[in-house]
């Protein structure tokens, strides 16, 4: 009798343990918010711009928990055109500038949770102060989930992270603005592509300054960018969206998870 009975919690055990779980349900209208971060700090955050990892993993819980799918920007393009449908609502995750922490703290969650990520470097500054240096940004692009998918992708935030419109102002745009893009763009681009696992197609504007500076785009273009997020607050996926003016949330030291929901349209 006891054998009987163990074995029938055994077959009710492993019937639920195969049980696939159900999709989520669609959604009407689904919608893509690229997330912007900093730096991920070990404990409270310090400034505005930063996160803790408490809260930045909150954020990761709150994705899953709300079946925002995590995508990287050559999906987003693929929902832009109607290559890809997306049947729930999606998130494009960023950081900006380089900080040491990305490695520390930041790459191990998103590791933990198998979420896709782009980093977009101040390429002048890896290798100082509080930034990451080279290897690491290689170790990071080298990663790999299983099927060989690699999450992490590496975009340029310029070689100087300089004000690009000002920068546009003060020189009168024209030529001389296009060779100054050259290095800032291009410069970074060439220097990233040397230390990462395919190339950089991405740019992030420094301050968000010249979204949509056709100037800029163009530089961008000539250097074989295809997207550039700016910091624009809005979200992105529909159909004829721009890729050379991405919208953006910024996950601030007081940011609240739900702002995600709010932005998507959840709540």
């Amino acid at each position: 009798m006891q054998k009987t009975v163990t074995a029938l919690i055994m077959a009710v055990l492993l019937t639920g343990a195969c049980t696939r779980l159900p999709d989520p349900e669609p959604v009407d209208n689904p919608r893509v918010v690229i997330l912007m971060y900093h730096r991920i700090t070990e404990g409270e955050a310090g400034n505005l711009y930063e996160r803790s990892v408490e809260e930045f993993e909150k954020d990761l819980i709150y994705l899953r928990e709300n079946n925002i799918r995590v995508i990287d920007f050559n999906e987003l393009e693929a929902v832009v055109s109607g290559a890809l449908k997306l049947t729930t609502h999606a998130a494009v995750i960023t950081f900006d500038d380089g900080d040491h922490s990305w490695y520390t703290h930041a790459a191990p969650l998103l590791k933990n949770y198998r979420m896709k990520a782009t980093f977009f470097l101040w390429a002048s500054k890896i290798g100082m102060d509080s930034f990451l240096d080279w290897d690491e940004v290689k170790r990071m692009s080298s990663y790999t989930l299983d099927g060989g998918v690699r999450p992490f992708s590496f975009g340029s935030h310029t070689m100087s992270h300089h004000y690009l419109f000002n920068m546009k102002g003060a020189l009168g745009g024209g030529e001389a603005f296009q060779e100054y893009l050259d290095e800032e763009l291009g410069g970074s681009k060439v220097l990233i592509d040397r230390h990462i696992y395919g190339t950089v197609e991405a740019l992030a504007l420094p301050f968000g300054d010249g979204a949509g500076d056709e100037e800029i785009i163009a530089g961008a273009r000539r250097h074989g960018y295809k997207y550039i997020r700016t910091s624009e607050r809005n979200v992105t996926g529909m159909a004829g969206a721009d890729m050379f003016r991405l919208p953006s949330l910024p996950l601030l030291d007081d940011t609240e998870q739900k702002t995600i929901g709010t932005y998507l349209g959840i709540y």
